[in-house]
């Protein structure tokens, strides 16, 4: 913990000034030494008269952090943030154990708010009740700077901690909650957060089977971005809209989205996009059209190389061994079944659904081998993750495999 001394001297060799330069007319070099050294206590009219030389608040001097630090601090974190090395729950951690030393001596101000909303984004995983407390502070410390968008922000992602604990009628409550005393601001006029409210909600309707509504607040959102030229969360609703279109086994609007995000992608030169169109096209052959031949030829046609590995991997994996299942070659299909695992950050029932299917289709491989208690071991596995997920195509089938093994048990 830097002292006054400290703090003074810190911020003048930041400003490549002298000890007489900083001393001034009003203060002598020695008495200047002795006040950074810990040595004399300056008076305040002295204190007054540093913080006018050095260009900053007295309160500046008087913190325990200062602004500088806190800048630094600042930029640090919001580099780990933004820097893809795909391991998400490793750089909350990176990102935590950099904030947490600062936090019992961050005061107010931008910087020092932003620090907490950071930090308490980053508890969500491990202590989410402790995160939502600290969060529901920051949004009332940017409401008092009237950051309005800020502070919605912050409402959107109360929402996704009880998501991310796959609480999901719970998070729906929340942000329907929190959007609703938004939307009673006049402040509240951003489009882009809009977006993002919009696009959440729409997730979390599906999360709970309400896809009616779903549909409606997915296709409201896709129409108000192009009417507004806005594209953020354009990709995920072009996702979103393409995989609501497979599951209902409509390959036209499935293509019609796909194409959409295939524009993005190469607008955007998105790459995670150009996956993730690879990926639908390669899941829709497997599983609702087991078209094996075909999956196998188009699984070859694309680079694997510059692929969200800690995201994509998981799922191209599960596609691959559906493939071999599908053409016969079950030890080599098992081999790859038991290396696939659900990737930390998904946590929606239908992605989770759709791994889940995992275990039927390895209880499938048993079958093949004549490995029958193994195959109802599986098959009992992907019962029990998937019996209170919603209804989709892959619980059906879940359930299907399930009777389907138990006849031969």
């Amino acid at each position: 913990m830097s002292t006054l001394g400290e703090r003074i001297r810190t911020l003048r060799k930041q400003q490549k000034m002298t000890l007489e330069a900083l001393a001034g007319t009003e203060l002598t070099k020695g008495m200047l030494s002795l006040i950074e050294n810990n040595k004399a206590n300056p008076s305040m009219e002295s204190l007054n008269y540093i913080a006018s030389q050095l260009g900053v608040e007295v309160s500046e001097l008087l913190e325990e952090i200062s602004g500088q630090e806190v800048r630094e601090v600042l930029d640090q974190a919001e580099l780990l943030l933004n820097t893809k090395d795909y391991d998400f729950l490793n750089e909350l951690e990176q990102v935590k154990n950099l904030i947490e030393p600062y936090i019992p001596r961050l005061t107010q101000g931008y910087e020092a708010t932003r620090l907490l909303d950071i930090y308490g984004r980053c508890l969500a995983y491990s202590a989410p009740e402790e995160s939502v407390t600290l969060l529901k502070k920051v949004a009332k410390m940017y409401e008092d700077l009237h950051l309005i968008t800020k502070a919605a922000d912050i409402g959107r992602n109360l929402a996704i901690i009880p998501f991310m604990n796959h609480q999901y009628q719970i998070a729906l409550d929340v942000l329907l909650e929190e959007r609703k005393k938004l939307e009673a601001n006049p402040l509240w006029i951003d489009p882009l957060s809009r977006m993002d409210f919009d696009y959440l909600e729409a997730v979390l309707y599906f999360a709970v089977g309400r896809n009616t509504d779903a549909i409606q607040m997915m296709n409201e959102a896709i129409q108000y971005s192009s009417e507004h030229k806005i594209f953020k969360q354009i990709d995920n609703l072009f996702r979103l809209a393409a995989v609501h279109a497979m599951m209902e086994e409509d390959a036209g609007k499935m293509a019609h989205y796909l194409k959409k995000l295939e524009a993005y992608s190469e607008f955007a030169d998105d790459e995670d996009s150009k996956a993730f169109i690879h990926y639908a096209n390669l899941h829709y052959l497997n599983t609702y059209q087991k078209m094996y031949m075909e999956a196998d030829a188009l699984y070859h046609k694309f680079s694997l190389d510059k692929i969200n590995t800690k995201l994509f991997t998981p799922y191209f994996q599960l596609e691959r061994a559906k493939t071999l299942y599908g053409l016969g070659r079950v030890f080599e299909a098992l081999k790859i079944f038991d290396e696939v695992k659900i990737p930390d950050i998904v946590h929606h029932p239908i992605d989770l659904s759709i791994f889940y299917e995992k275990d039927a289709y390895i209880a499938l491989c048993y079958l093949e081998l004549n490995q029958v208690k193994k195959a109802v071991n599986a098959v009992n596995v992907a019962i029990n993750n998937v019996e209170k997920m919603p209804d989709t195509p892959y619980k059906v089938f879940i359930y299907t495999t399930y009777e389907q093994v138990m006849i031969r048990s």
